[in-house]
């Protein structure tokens, strides 16, 4: 199994572009998923200078519906003429932060490679699209001052169109996440029966001060499963250096340009 971080807030490869944003390139069993397309087509420019060929993706999967993550998808449709975009119920609800527009790209609402995924859903080859969006938080969430409009005016952000990729091959079960937004301290007691070993993906803590005693909760939750974590995009430069400081050599960073194989 391997996996190519095509773009990230942070490189660590010269050459490399970054954005704030997240695009993964996952490998394993003979096929190729796409897990989040950043913001622009950056991530495909570096993977050309990568040397990656997007037309091999097989499939394609979008984290949730903010722009971050989402509106790279023209681009990549644009480099891969068959792969399908699984995407959750409500990825193309107006989201917003404060007065800024945060959700996807108009063309990504109505687009015949879409494909609206079930709350599990089996892609075969050890790829396996799972939400949880019937399940209540135990550990509450924050909408950090997010909003989303169904229909009846703003709201709090729920965030049930979140969803996560878990990748299996061999003995491995890793976790993919774009956002976390749910909370990962939740995410990882949902999965609890998985068999989770790597887990990969933002943790969405940027807004929460280093020193807020919910990130040693968040590092003790997630200390308390077999897992080894990777992280990224929006779990904060301070907070990743907290999170680090408690948990060791259980998490790393991955930063554009990187890859890792397990």
């Amino acid at each position: 199994m391997k996996i190519t971080a095509l773009i990230e807030n942070t490189t660590a490869r010269e050459g490399c572009l970054a954005e704030h944003g997240l695009s993964l390139l996952i490998e394993a069993n003979g096929r190729v998923a796409l897990f989040d397309a950043g913001q622009s087509g950056g991530a495909f420019v570096n993977a050309a200078r990568l040397g990656i060929d997007l037309a091999s993706v097989d499939a394609a999967i979008l984290s949730h519906g903010h722009y971050d993550h989402a509106n790279g998808f023209p681009a990549f449709f644009g480099r891969n003429a068959t792969a399908p975009l699984y995407v959750h119920a409500g990825y193309d609800l107006p989201h917003f932060h404060g007065e800024k527009y945060i959700g996807v790209a108009p063309e990504l609402r109505e687009c015949h490679r879409i494909i609206k995924a079930d709350d599990r859903e089996d892609l075969g080859g050890g790829f396996t699209i799972i939400s949880y969006a019937d399940r209540e938080p135990v550990i509450p969430i924050d909408s950090d001052g997010l909003e989303e409009d169904a229909g009846s005016g703003r709201i709090p952000e729920q965030f049930l169109h979140e969803q996560y990729l878990i990748v299996e091959e061999g003995p491995i079960r890793m976790l993919v996440s774009g956002c976390s937004h749910r909370g990962i301290a939740n995410i990882m007691r949902w999965s609890a029966d998985e068999g989770i070993t790597h887990v990969i993906g933002g943790f969405h803590l940027m807004r929460t001060p280093a020193d807020d005693p919910r990130i040693e909760a968040v590092a003790r939750e997630l200390l308390s499963h077999p897992a080894y974590y990777l992280t990224c995009h929006c779990t904060g430069a301070e907070q990743y250096k907290r999170l680090k400081e408690l948990m060791g050599e259980r998490l790393g960073y991955l930063a554009a340009g990187d890859a890792v194989a397990f």
